[in-house]
C-alpha cells in the first residue's frame, strides 16, 4: 500500500515537473473560461475549466481532448504513460507553403521562405535573359569557318529549370549532417508515445522532456535514429523510435569569380555544388566550366570539372555544400573550336597546356561518318601577331599534335564521289546508284520493259482498286428544304433522301461530297463551277439536278516513256567537260538493237525520259478524247496516230438519229489556256485604262458633286473589273458547220490532242430571247420563223433596249450582231433565220439619257456665255 502511494507521489510530481518546463520553454495557453474552453474543443487539446490552461502531458506538451476523455474514464491500459499524443487534425490544419508552417512557423523559417521565392524568381528571370554577345573568339572562328560555333556547355544554363535546386519533400540522403535549424520528427510508440517536432537549436541541441537535452549537432542522419534511441533508452523500456526530417535549414554561401550573378546566396541545406551553379546561372561566356572550385576555411575542397558531368554524366566530385562555402569561378582557360565534320561543333575549353588534336575530336563526340581521314585544316595564332593554316591527316602522327590556344580544327567530309559507280534515275523503277564493272552497259541497268515501270504508276494503278463511298443524290433546287435542325442536310443523308443544293451554289467536280478518289473528267460540263458561261452542247447532254454526280474517268496513271530519246551523261577525267550520249531506248529495249547499248564509264549518269519531261511531236503522245452526247458508243477513246475527229467519230460508231452536229460543242485544253491568257491580258488593258481616266477626271473635277460622281463611276469599273476576272475560259472551237449538217463525214479532219471534249446533243426544239424585252422567254422552234418573229412573241424590245446593238448566239457557238448586217432594208436583223438551239439577245442601254445631259451641259454653257455678254454691254 505504501509502495503505491510512493508510485502516484512521484506520477504526481513528474505532471508537476513537466508542466512547469512545458512553461518555461514558451507553451502558451490557448485561452480563459468559456472562450478558451470552447477553443481548445476546436483544436482538440483539453483544458483547466478553472484557470483555463491546457492540460499537459508527461513531456509538457497540450494533451489532446482524447487523452483527457481516456483519463477519465479510467481507461489508460496496463499503466502506459502518454507522453504528449497530438491530434492528427491539429497538424493536418497548419498553413503550409512548400514545407514551412506559417501559423507558428519560427523568423528563420520565414526568412527560408522568403529567399527560396526570390531565388526562384530569380531563376526565373534568368530565362528571359537576351543571348550572350558572341566573344572576339567566336568572331575569329566564324570569319574563318562561315558559321557561329557555341561555346560548349553554354546553353545548359540559359534555360535552367527553377525546378533543379532540392525540394522540401524530397528524401533526406544518409549522409546528411544535421545542424542547427533542422526539425526532427521524432515518434515513439509501445509503453511511452510521442509525435513531436524538435529544432536543433544553435548550439546543436533538442530538448526531450524527461530525457533531458541532447546534442544532435553534426551527426550523420543514418546515426541519428540509433543514438536518440540509445539516449531515450536510459530513461524508458519497451519502445520503439522512428526519426524523419521536417523543416530543413538554410545556409549562406558564396559564388564570386566569372560567375553570371555573383553575390551571397542563402540555398538548403540539401544544395550540393552543382544546384549552385545553377541557380546563380553559371558561368559567363568569359568563365571557366573545367576549374570551378569549392573553398572552405580558405582551402579548395573541390576543383569541379562541369565537362565531366557534361559528357560523361559524372556528378562525383560534386560536394554538399556547408554554411560559409566560397564558390570561385576562375577565368576561362585555353579555348579551341572544332568544327567541319564533327558529330558536336563548338569552342571548348582545354584543361591542360599539352592537350592534343585526339583528346579534342574526343570533347567533340568524335568525328561523323562521313568525315574525311585525310583532309584536316588546323589554324594557328602565332605570338599573337598573325594566322597561319597546317594541313592534317587524322592519322597517329596527327592525331597526337599539340593543341594552343584560339586553334581552330576543322574536320571536311569525303565528296559524293562515287568511285567505281553508275547512276541510273528518270522513268525507272528501281533509279539508284549501281556498281560499275569492266565492260557494263546500258542493257544492264535496264534488262527487260517492267525496269521502265516506276512504283508510282503501280501506287496509281493500285489505288484503283480502293472502295469508294456509294452514290448520293442530290435535291432539285426547286424543291431544297430549308436548313432547319429537322431538314438539314446530314440529317436528310442519314435519311436515305437526297442532299439538298443550296440556290446560288453550283456544284463542282473538286466539291467534297461528291469526293471519288479520283480525277474528275475533264469535260465543259465543269466549266460552270470555274465561272464559266456553260455552253448550249454541254447544257443539254449535261445531267439533270437530283441525278448522280460523274465519279469515274478514265486517265493517265503515269506519263508514257520517251521511247525514242535517252540520254548517257559522262566527264571527261582530263578535261572536266561534261558531253551527252543520246541512244534510242526503244530499239535498245524493244528490238534489242546492239547499236543502242552504249558502254558505259564509272560516273556515267544514265537518265530516262517520259513524255512529260520532252515534249514530243503529236502522233508520239498518248492522246485519250471524250465523246458524249449523241453517239453509238459515247466513252473516252485513244486516239490512233495520224487519225483525226473524223475517223474517230466514224471508229466510234457514228452519230444517232437524233443527233444535232450544227449544235456540238468541242473544247480543248490547250485553247482554254491560250483564251484565258487572252482574256486576262484584255482584263489589265481595261484596269489600266480605267485608271488613267480616273486620274485624268481627278483634275477636272471643280465641286464636289463631280468629285462624288467621279468616285462613284471609277467604283462601278472597279467592280467590273472584278466579275471580268472571275470569268474563265471554255476552250471552245467553233467547227463552221451547215445547220443542216447531220452526217459524221462532214466533219472537219480536225487533228486531236490529249483531253479533247466533243458532246453532240439531241436535236433541241426550243428557241430563247434573253436580255431587254418584256418576257425573257424560251419558245418553240417553228421552221422558217425569223429573228422578229421571237422577239415579238417575247413582248418586243423595252423602253431600256439597245435596239442597235442585238445579236444572236448560234448553236454552234458564233454570234451575228445586228451592226454586222448592212443592207438598204432597215429591217433585215429582224429577217434573219434561227435554227433550232438559237439564242436572241437584246442588250440593255446603259447610255440612255446621256444625250439629254450634254444638251442640258451645252445650254448652261450658252446660257452663261450670254450672260458674260450682258454684262460686258453694261460695263462698257
Amino acid at each position: 500500500m505504501s509502495c503505491r502511494k510512493i508510485e502516484t507521489s512521484a506520477w504526481f510530481a513528474t505532471i508537476l515537473l513537466a508542466a512547469f518546463l512545458g512553461q518555461a520553454h514558451g507553451q502558451q495557453t490557448t485561452g480563459t473560461g468559456v472562450d478558451g474552453i470552447l477553443a481548445d474543443q476546436q483544436n482538440g487539446t483539453s483544458s483547466d475549466p478553472q484557470t483555463g490552461n491546457p492540460l499537459l502531458n508527461s513531456f509538457g506538451q497540450p494533451r489532446s481532448s482524447a487523452d483527457s476523455r481516456q483519463q477519465d474514464n479510467g481507461q489508460q491500459s496496463n499503466g502506459q504513460q502518454d507522453i504528449g499524443q497530438q491530434d492528427s487534425r491539429q497538424q493536418d490544419s497548419r498553413q503550409q507553403i512548400n514545407g514551412v508552417n506559417l501559423q507558428n512557423a519560427p523568423e528563420q523559417d520565414r526568412t527560408a521562405l522568403d529567399e527560396r521565392r526570390s531565388a526562384a524568381t530569380s531563376s526565373r528571370d534568368l530565362n528571359q535573359l537576351p543571348p550572350d554577345p558572341p566573344t572576339e573568339f567566336q568572331r575569329l572562328v566564324q570569319s574563318s569557318t562561315g558559321r557561329m560555333l557555341p561555346l560548349y556547355g553554354s546553353r545548359l544554363f540559359r534555360n535552367a529549370p527553377s525546378t533543379f535546386a532540392p525540394l522540401d519533400r524530397v528524401p533526406v540522403p544518409l549522409d546528411y549532417v544535421i545542424g542547427p535549424g533542422d526539425e526532427l520528427l521524432i515518434q515513439v510508440w509501445g509503453q511511452v508515445t510521442l509525435n513531436a517536432r524538435y529544432t536543433v537549436d544553435r548550439a546543436g541541441n533538442i530538448y526531450v522532456p524527461q530525457v533531458g537535452t541532447v546534442r544532435v549537432a553534426g551527426l550523420p542522419f543514418a546515426q541519428l535514429q540509433s543514438f536518440l534511441k540509445a539516449q531515450m533508452g536510459r530513461v524508458f523500456r519497451n519502445f520503439d523510435l522512428n526519426v524523419n526530417m521536417g523543416q530543413l535549414r538554410s545556409i549562406q554561401i558564396f559564388v564570386v569569380g566569372q560567375a553570371r550573378r555573383p553575390g551571397s546566396y542563402t540555398v538548403s541545406s540539401l544544395s550540393t555544388l552543382v544546384d549552385a551553379l545553377f541557380v546563380t546561372g553559371g558561368p559567363t561566356p568569359q568563365g571557366s566550366l573545367r576549374h570551378i572550385q569549392l573553398k572552405r576555411a580558405g582551402d579548395v575542397v573541390v576543383d569541379f570539372d562541369l565537362y565531366d558531368l557534361l559528357q560523361r554524366g559524372d556528378k562525383s566530385k560534386d560536394a554538399p555544400l556547408l554554411p560559409g562555402d566560397v564558390i570561385y569561378i576562375p577565368p576561362v582557360g585555353l579555348q579551341v573550336a572544332i568544327a567541319g565534320s564533327v558529330n558536336a561543333p563548338a569552342i571548348y575549353e582545354l584543361k591542360s597546356t599539352n592537350s592534343t588534336v585526339a583528346e579534342a575530336l574526343a570533347l567533340a563526340a568524335g568525328p561523323t561518318s562521313v568525315a574525311s581521314e585525310t583532309r584536316a585544316r588546323l589554324e594557328h595564332v602565332d605570338a599573337h601577331s598573325m594566322r597561319s593554316v597546317t594541313d592534317l591527316t587524322l592519322d597517329q602522327s596527327g592525331l597526337s599534335t599539340t593543341l594552343r590556344d584560339g586553334d581552330i580544327l576543322e574536320l571536311a567530309a569525303v565528296t559524293d564521289r562515287f568511285r567505281n559507280g553508275v547512276t541510273l534515275h528518270g522513268n525507272v523503277a528501281n533509279p539508284g546508284h549501281y556498281a560499275w564493272k569492266p565492260g557494263m552497259r546500258v542493257g544492264d541497268l535496264i534488262p527487260d520493259r517492267d525496269a521502265l515501270i516506276t512504283r508510282d504508276y503501280w501506287l496509281r494503278r493500285g489505288r484503283l482498286g480502293e472502295p469508294v463511298l456509294t452514290y448520293t443524290p442530290y435535291c432539285p433546287r426547286e424543291t431544297t428544304p430549308a436548313k432547319t435542325a429537322e431538314t438539314s442536310p446530314a440529317n436528310t443523308a442519314v435519311s436515305g433522301d437526297c442532299i439538298p443544293i443550296p440556290a446560288a451554289e453550283s456544284l463542282s467536280p473538286n466539291d467534297p461530297r461528291q469526293s471519288t478518289g479520283r480525277i474528275a473528267p475533264q469535260s465543259n460540263s465543269s466549266a460552270a463551277a470555274s465561272g464559266s458561261t456553260r455552253g448550249t452542247a454541254s447544257a443539254a447532254v449535261g445531267r439533270m439536278e437530283g441525278e448522280f454526280q460523274p465519279r469515274n474517268d478514265v486517265t493517265l496513271s503515269a506519263p508514257d516513256i520517251d521511247w525514242s530519246y535517252a540520254v548517257v551523261e559522262r566527264q571527261d577525267k582530263s578535261t572536266l567537260t561534261t558531253s551527252l550520249i543520246p541512244f534510242n531506248l526503244g530499239r535498245l529495249v524493244l528490238d534489242g538493237d546492239a547499236s543502242q547499248n552504249i558502254e558505259l564509264q564509272p560516273s556515267d549518269v544514265v537518265t530516262i525520259f517520259s513524255k512529260a519531261d520532252i515534249r514530243v511531236p503529236q502522233t508520239q503522245q498518248t492522246r485519250f478524247v471524250r465523246l458524249e452526247g449523241e453517239f453509238l458508243s459515247s466513252g473516252v477513246y485513244s486516239v490512233m496516230p495520224g487519225e483525226t475527229l473524223q475517223h474517230l467519230v466514224a471508229r466510234a460508231g457514228g452519230l444517232t438519229s437524233d443527233a444535232y452536229l450544227y449544235g456540238s460543242e468541242f473544247t480543248r485544253e490547250s485553247t482554254r489556256r491560250i483564251q484565258q491568257q487572252r482574256l486576262n491580258e484584255y482584263v489589265d488593258q481595261i484596269s489600266l485604262q480605267a485608271g488613267i481616266n480616273a486620274a485624268n477626271s481627278a483634275g477636272r473635277n471643280i465641286s464636289a458633286v463631280d468629285t462624288a460622281a467621279a468616285a462613284a463611276l471609277q467604283g462601278q469599273n472597279q467592280n467590273i473589273i472584278s466579275s471580268l476576272r472571275q470569268a474563265r475560259a471554255s476552250g471552245r472551237i467553233v467547227l463552221n458547220l451547215q445547220p443542216d449538217t447531220s452526217a459524221a463525214s462532214e466533219l472537219p479532219a480536225l487533228s486531236l490532242e490529249n483531253g479533247d471534249t466533243f458532246i453532240v446533243p439531241h436535236r433541241p426544239s426550243t428557241v430563247s430571247v434573253a436580255g431587254a424585252v418584256y418576257n425573257p422567254n424560251t419558245f418553240l422552234f417553228e421552221p422558217g420563223r425569223r429573228v422578229g418573229y421571237y422577239v415579238g412573241l417575247a413582248g418586243g424590245a423595252n423602253h431600256d433596249a439597245d435596239r442597235k446593238r442585238a445579236y444572236v448566239i448560234r448553236a454552234d457557238g458564233s454570234v451575228i450582231s445586228k451592226q454586222q448586217i448592212s443592207s438598204l432594208r432597215r429591217n433585215a436583223f429582224d429577217s434573219l433565220h434561227v435554227y433550232p438551239g438559237d439564242t436572241v439577245i437584246v442588250p440593255l442601254n446603259l447610255n440612255k439619257g446621256a444625250t439629254l445631259r450634254n444638251v442640258v451641259d451645252i445650254a448652261q454653257i450658252f446660257g452663261q456665255f450670254g450672260i458674260a455678254l450682258a454684262a460686258a454691254n453694261v460695263i462698257f
